[in-house]
């Protein structure tokens, strides 16, 4: 069952996160320590100061509902997604999936780049990933991005798209890695701008890694020692940190902007990477549908089902993969030819972070399309 669907808020929601912005009781600041100990006071203050007095959520609201919006319910979940029809003579369905703390909004800037084209376009499919955005919260155990994935493939098959591309970076690059393992066939190619971080391609007992791999391995463990507290907590204990992130406004917004601040290409300014207005919609949206808790529970879970594969295991489908400078520690490309062992487009990105779709649209929309345009027109 596919449902069209619009975006209207309570204003008894809008109006209640106003007065628990007023209401907020601030912590105290090491004296010129910035952003060093996590969110920078004096920037989270300036920002909710624009939330309270100058954000727009129903501006939010009419740019959601410009596009057409559903909910599909597949085997009882009920899943959120835009479906933008391509303009081109060849147009080409491709699932775009987000990750934490991102949602659906990071894709909007791509739509018109991806399906205006007059002669090569995409069917867009950007659905919420379960318990993000304005999908279902499912509240029983195993809700891992394998188990995504496999929604995912239903969802496409209901739309009545045989074959299509899956595009994905953070948790999406692993729920699009899932889709390509366990359905290569209808999967025309698979392109991330990011490797699951629990990605391990099989490693025979007593082989000898080489320099390169052992270089990404340490630099790995020492930026999670240095900045995966977050991913820790999440994947151990999300239920009790979710009591502050859902009941207060401004603890959820310094939970989530330390992620856009530490992980984007900014040049010191996290506003050059996004303007409030950008980085207040997805707080926001976090807020509303009161997913922090549901959105964090997916580290958990997949924790249990890490992307280990086993002997002889590999995504077979054309991959592209495009390597933003500013991303979290990414494998070289020796290692992720061990697991991905058809590589048939690679770019090295000039600038861009980890939010790849929000921080560079046109770079990342431009390799998007000239990785599917070869592969459509070689087929």
């Amino acid at each position: 069952m596919i449902k069209p669907f619009s975006v209207h808020v309570s204003q008894q929601v809008l109006d209640d996160l106003k007065l628990r912005l007023d209401l907020t009781r601030w912590p105290d600041q090491i004296t010129g320590s910035e952003w060093n100990y996590g969110t920078d006071l004096s920037y989270l203050k300036e920002l909710v100061e624009y939330w309270q007095k100058t954000f727009d959520w129903r501006k939010v609201e009419t740019e959601i509902n410009s596009y057409p919006n559903f909910m599909a319910d597949i085997d009882g979940h009920q899943i959120h997604f835009m479906h933008i029809k391509g303009k081109g003579k060849r147009s080409v369905p491709l699932i775009i999936t987000h990750g934490w703390p991102g949602s659906f909004l990071e894709m909007v800037k791509l739509i018109p780049l991806l399906t205006e084209d007059p002669y090569f376009s995409f069917d867009l499919v950007i659905p919420s990933v379960p318990g993000f955005g304005f999908s279902g919260k499912i509240i029983h155990p195993g809700c891992d991005s394998e188990f995504v994935a496999d929604i995912w493939h239903q969802l496409m098959m209901e739309l009545g798209y045989q074959r299509y591309g899956a595009q994905g970076g953070d948790i999406g690059s692993g729920i699009s890695t899932w889709l390509s393992l366990k359905y290569p066939s209808p999967i025309i190619g698979l392109h991330l701008n990011y490797i699951s971080g629990s990605y391990k391609p099989y490693i025979a007992d007593g082989e000898r890694l080489s320099e390169e791999i052992l270089a990404f391995q340490k630099a790995g463990a020492e930026w999670s020692a240095r900045e995966g507290a977050y991913a820790s907590i999440q994947a151990t204990k999300p239920l009790t940190a979710a009591y502050g992130l859902n009941d207060s406004p401004v603890g959820l917004c310094a939970w989530i902007v330390e992620k856009f601040k530490g992980w984007s290409d900014h040049n010191g300014n996290i506003e050059n990477s996004f303007t409030k207005d950008e980085l207040l919609a997805n707080i926001t949206l976090y807020w509303i549908t009161q997913t922090i808790h549901s959105s964090m529970r997916i580290y958990n879970e997949n924790s249990k089902n890490p992307l280990v594969f086993k002997k002889n295991e590999q995504v077979t489908v054309p991959l592209g993969f495009a390597k933003f400078p500013k991303e979290l520690p990414t494998p070289p490309r020796s290692y992720i030819e061990r697991g991905f062992n058809n590589i048939q487009h690679w770019t090295t990105m000039p600038a861009g972070g980890h939010f790849a779709a929000m921080e560079q649209p046109e770079l990342l929309s431009k390799d998007i399309i000239n990785f599917f345009s070869g592969l459509v027109y070689e087929h």
